[in-house]
């Protein structure tokens, strides 16, 4: 059976790594039949539609259920095309983003960060969105905003939170400030709170938002699942995967859930932008671009596309350990050798584990 991935262009470096991240994914390569669906999302070609191709965007990946996404200049004019991430999530109902640090051989990481470290953040609602006001004149001005959460996207957040870590084998750790809010960010804390029930074997350790940065920098190398309100989790992110010393070794997943909290729409991408100083210039790393598209594979759900997946994976962290890499983490590869490479790599474990039996 084709599986069919809609595919999101971008713009400067965000269009030049999808189309490394493409070359790994295909067919040829991983093995799995795949059919690749584009949809210009440039800035022009966002300005020229007036966001309808977004729109559209959005349409196929609710019925095909898989996403790539380059990274896209989001205009700072107000009454411009704005942002089409935000048009995206709105429209396939994503409710959670996780974005996963990893240490990168060679590079040195702060803190206690050596096991991997996901952020399970809520995709909307909070700060984001909020309804804003501001009354009075002078040092009397007040400014104020409404934020709503839902029960559902809590129970979303909590229970894929468990599920990822029972996958990983890692514990849940951290949670909202449940004894400042109460009744507002204390609704995440019932749901994870009860999440823990229902998944028994998963260590649980909950911690309010301010104390998860703080034992962060003191952990002991644990892997862990870290559940979040939008806004935490979106300056999370930023922290955590710079804990590991650079952004490369992760990648973003948007996630919306059917009513069995499975996957319906997954839609992956590297959590950089679009680096226009690197443009043209054939070095900037496409790692996390690479990885989105292994992550990507596993959502396909069947065993070779699940080994595809892993050859990704492995090939990425295995070249960087051998001293392949781009010049931002002390190499002198470019882009298009790097992504040579993982090629390679990928096709050689994929031949050697049919050969052994494991194909």
């Amino acid at each position: 059976m084709i599986s069919t991935i809609t595919v999101l262009e971008g713009d400067q470096t965000g269009q030049e790594l999808l189309l490394e991240g493409l070359r790994v994914l295909d067919p040829a390569v991983t093995g799995i039949p795949v059919h690749f669906e584009h949809f210009d999302l440039s800035l022009e070609n966002r300005r020229a539609t007036k966001n309808k191709i977004v729109y559209a965007a959005a349409e196929a990946m609710k019925k095909t259920g898989l996403g790539l996404k380059a990274a896209t200049i989001t205009p700072a004019v107000q009454g411009d095309v704005g942002s089409p991430n935000a048009i995206l999530r709105d429209e396939v109902n994503g409710t959670v983003i996780v974005r996963t640090g990893r240490r990168i051989p060679g590079i040195r990481p702060s803190g206690g960060a050596y096991a991997p470290i996901s952020v399970v953040r809520m995709a909307v609602g909070g700060a984001y969105g909020a309804q804003e006001s501001r009354q009075g004149n002078g040092l009397d001005e007040v400014a104020s905003r409404t934020e709503y959460i839902t029960r559902r996207n809590c129970y979303a957040v909590a229970e894929f939170a468990f599920r990822h870590a029972q996958k990983l084998g890692v514990k849940v750790f951290g949670g909202p400030k449940f004894t400042v809010s109460p009744v507002y960010e204390g609704m995440l804390k019932e749901e994870m709170d009860a999440a823990a029930k229902r998944y028994p074997g998963v260590i649980y350790e909950p911690q309010l938002i301010d104390a998860t940065y703080a034992l962060l920098l003191t952990n002991a190398g644990d892997g862990m699942v870290i559940p979040s309100l939008n806004r935490d989790g979106d300056c999370l992110s930023d922290f955590v995967l710079q804990m590991f010393g650079s952004i490369a070794g992760a990648e973003s997943l948007l996630l919306s859930f059917d009513d069995e909290w499975t996957p319906a729409v997954v839609m992956a991408e590297a959590p950089h932008g679009t680096a226009p100083s690197l443009q043209g210039k054939n070095i900037a790393n496409p790692m996390a671009m690479i990885l989105a598209g292994g992550a990507l594979l596993r959502y396909i759900a069947t065993p070779d596309a699940n080994r595809a997946s892993r050859a990704i994976y492995e090939a990425v962290f295995e070249a960087v350990h051998r001293g392949v890499s781009t010049p931002d983490l002390g190499g002198s590869c470019t882009t298009t050798d790097f992504t040579d490479e993982i090629i390679r790599r990928v096709k050689s474990k994929l031949e050697v584990w049919e050969s052994l039996g494991n194909g």
